[in-house]
């Protein structure tokens, strides 16, 4: 436990977990810099490998408090205002560039910064009754919050994101699969184990290979497809050098499955 979300273990994975089930796991001040710190710290964790973002009390997340953030942002001077949105841009940034895996497991409700915690994550499983909604417009705010604007459309296609980030409405867990957003639905039984399996999967292959994957992954949103190339091909060539390489051509050699460890 930390002192503003939850933090559980099984081997190689950390789950993570916002703590308010009461209140469908809203964000406070003190949860978004809590989690952007920890994130940030990830990069040079030699002990997790991937990570699952887990529900609380069948609801992911109802994005800021608007009690605790909403309520004293419309007191705050532009000095204060941009602090704000800076720490909360920095919290999907840490996201980004922490080079593990993330795994979104979302049930219930996953609205506002809710919903920008599972788009940001790499890949995301729900259950059929999820609701997700990028519901900034409904609050008079711009649907640009977090990435919202640069991400969103690159997952389910413009018009889509367009619609949702103008009306604020829920996007239903069926439209989120069949649209992209969502990798595959599971059911609420079954959601945590899904998401642990895939994600200890990914931990226990090659993981400094992953985390070049994820590096390229962001790095490429904004290259031509020449540079992209060339970046995938000095990427590659770095992995060449592993021993995780070396690992899994004696493995297949051997007929065997490789046994990976990270170097």
């Amino acid at each position: 436990m930390t002192e503003h979300f939850r933090l559980e273990r099984e081997g190689a994975v950390a789950v993570v977990r916002l703590d308010r089930p009461e209140r469908k796991n809203p964000f406070t001040f003190q949860s978004y810099a809590a989690l952007r710190d920890w994130f940030r710290g990830l990069a040079a964790d030699e002990e997790t490998h991937a990570v699952v973002i887990a529900p609380n009390g069948g609801n992911f997340s109802s994005g800021g408090d608007v009690e605790d953030i909403i309520g004293p942002l419309t007191d705050m001077d532009m000095k204060g205002l941009l602090n704000f949105t800076h720490m909360t841009g920095d919290l999907v940034k840490a996201m980004l560039t922490c080079g593990k895996p993330v795994v979104a497991a979302v049930d219930g409700v996953a609205v506002g910064a809710g919903a920008i915690l599972a788009m940001a994550s790499d890949i995301r499983l729900a259950t059929p009754e999820a609701k997700t909604a990028f519901l900034f417009n409904r609050v008079g705010l711009a649907g640009c919050d977090m990435g919202a604007c640069a991400m969103l459309p690159r997952i389910i296609g413009q018009g889509r994101a367009a619609e949702l980030l103008y009306t604020g409405r829920v996007m239903s867990a069926e439209e989120g699969e069949r649209w992209g957003f969502y990798n595959r639905l599971v059911g609420a039984g079954d959601l945590e184990a899904e998401a642990m399996k895939l994600a200890q999967k990914i931990a226990a292959g090659p993981r400094f290979a992953n985390m070049m994957t994820k590096t390229m992954l962001l790095q490429e949103w904004d290259m031509g497809l020449e540079r992209a190339i060339e970046a995938e091909a000095q990427a590659q060539a770095i992995c060449m050098q592993t021993e995780d390489f070396r690992r899994a051509y004696r493995a297949f050699m051997a007929k065997d499955k490789p046994v990976f460890e990270g170097n």
